[in-house]
């Protein structure tokens, strides 16, 4: 094999970010003035900042580079610090693709570059760079340009013959968080997504995915942290397992827990390098797995706001330098739980005068049966909030009933609720109370999660007593019959007389 494919050879196998889509020799001397146009595309999400440095050049005919020697991208003391380019060249031939000897070439280069062509490429976009000899150019992204951000550094070596395309192929792990959804009243729950819906007081199941960037062989360590983001409405159970497959793996984690100003709570699971865990193996198809659960507490936001929880993935993002240093990050991955609130107004027969020294309690059916979620005592209250309430069927009882009133049927309703599965943002779309017994009409407002109805209680019949207006008329009956009987008798002996 000549000196020019096996250089092409490990050329490719250092150009991990790139691959060459076009590609011919041309029967031009390095010596002329004829130059070449390199074309980069970035599919990636974010924008790189590529430097592009002339490592190898010389004498160019039918597609083979002779008399082999130095470029002007390197430095005189790296010239003389890494000896004669062609003894270089034929050395770095010998070994295969992405051995040692290759990576740790391209590193050492690294300090000894010079009269670099920088390129700003955007997310998604190509730019060109123009004028370039016939050569072996190293492209590398311009120093902490990818640290911290969606991203991952490139390092490789690109011969260039005539015009030339090449592609981004950046290579970074995704982290997803999703959440189950139960509904107590008929057993169902659903598979991992974006939405759910809780009572207060129920444990809520969540599970965290990441993944491996595809280049993962090429780290010789690789950090990997979850940052966990729950919202005042969630409490954090402290009851996390890891799993890299089937392989717990909780012990390689460091975890912190941090409670905010804003009632929120960070969680944090890290583990420094995860290549470095014994009987675990790491590929592209790989996945980290986080399982937990957490309690809707008294502080959940009741309606569409809802109690959001977020995730991101920092990681490392420099193969160059083993996976040292440099790292990246996500963005934040959300999902939601909702719940939501029935409101009870008390009025009397007339539908709109409110009505006091009632009681209520609701109950909620679980499991074929009803329970009972919260009893408001009687008062002066004439309105009864039951908050913190999932999906299902429930009864409201009245317990405690005004004077002088009739007790009502219990009232036994559905609450349904529809928000977006699978969503990065997702949203509560609809909320109804639909009435199976008893006398009332829900009205739904969404945004504050709520189901409000008015609940008559009507007076009882008032029935006819004895002594009561039936004796007194009988007495003003007999009364008259006696003064009607004594001006008769008076008028009778009147007459006689005469």
């Amino acid at each position: 094999m000549n000196l020019t494919k096996k250089l092409f050879s490990y050329i490719v196998a250092i150009a991990m970010i790139f691959t060459l889509t076009a590609f011919a020799g041309g029967a031009v001397n390095a010596a002329n003035a004829k130059t070449y146009q390199l074309s980069l595309q970035n599919k990636g999400k974010t924008t790189h900042t590529f430097e592009v440095y002339q490592i190898f050049t010389g004498d160019l005919s039918e597609g083979i580079l002779s008399n082999v020697h130095w470029g002007n991208g390197v430095s005189e003391e790296g010239k003389t610090a890494l000896g004669d380019a062609a003894k270089k060249a034929e050395d770095l031939a010998k070994s295969t693709d992405n051995s040692l000897p290759v990576k740790t070439f391209a590193e050492d280069l690294q300090k000894y570059l010079q009269n670099g062509t920088e390129k700003e490429v955007a997310a998604n976009d190509s730019a060109y760079i123009e004028g370039l000899a016939a050569g072996y150019y190293l492209v590398k992204d311009k120093a902490d340009s990818q640290n911290k951000t969606e991203g991952a550094y490139t390092s490789y070596i690109l011969k260039v013959v005539k015009d030339t395309t090449a592609t981004t192929k950046l290579d970074i792990p995704t982290v997803e968080k999703k959440v189950q959804d139960t509904n107590d009243s008929n057993g169902e729950t659903s598979g991992w997504q974006d939405s759910a819906d809780y009572d207060i007081g129920d444990e809520i199941p969540y599970q965290i995915t990441g993944s491996m960037p595809a280049n993962i062989a090429n780290y010789k360590s690789y950090k990997y942290i979850f940052t966990d983001t729950m919202s005042k409405g969630l409490t954090f159970n402290d009851d996390a397992t890891i799993k890299i497959g089937d392989t717990v793996v909780t012990g390689s984690f460091e975890k912190s827990v941090t409670e905010k100003d804003d009632g929120s709570t960070v969680v944090t699971w890290t583990c420094a390098n995860l290549k470095g865990i014994e009987g675990v193996t790491l590929d592209a198809n790989t996945t980290v797995v986080v399982n937990y659960t957490a309690k809707l507490n008294e502080n959940a936001v009741i309606g569409s706001a809802g109690n959001p929880n977020t995730v991101n993935l920092t990681y490392s993002n420099n193969p160059n330098k083993g996976g040292e240093g440099d790292t990246g990050k996500t963005p934040d991955d959300k999902n939601i739980v909702f719940t939501y609130k029935t409101v009870v107004n008390k009025v009397d027969q007339n539908g709109k005068t409110p009505l006091k020294g009632a009681g209520f309690t609701l109950q909620k059916k679980v499991n074929g049966a009803y329970t009972n979620v919260k009893s408001l005592t009687a008062g002066d209250t004439t309105t009864f909030e039951f908050t913190g309430l999932d999906d299902g069927d429930y009864k409201l009882i009245e317990s405690t009933t005004p004077a002088g009133y009739n007790r009502i049927t219990p009232i036994e309703f559905t609450i349904s609720a529809t928000h977006n599965e699978t969503s990065d943002d997702p949203q509560l779309l609809t909320l109804s109370g639909n009435k199976t017994a008893g006398e009332a009409t829900f009205t739904a407002d969404k945004g504050a999660g709520s189901l409000t109805t008015n609940v008559v209680n009507k007076p009882g019949s008032i029935l006819p007593e004895t002594g009561g207006m039936g004796t007194t008329v009988l007495y003003v009956l007999g009364g008259v019959l006696v003064a009607l009987a004594a001006a008769y008798v008076i008028y009778t002996k009147k007459h006689e007389k005469a």
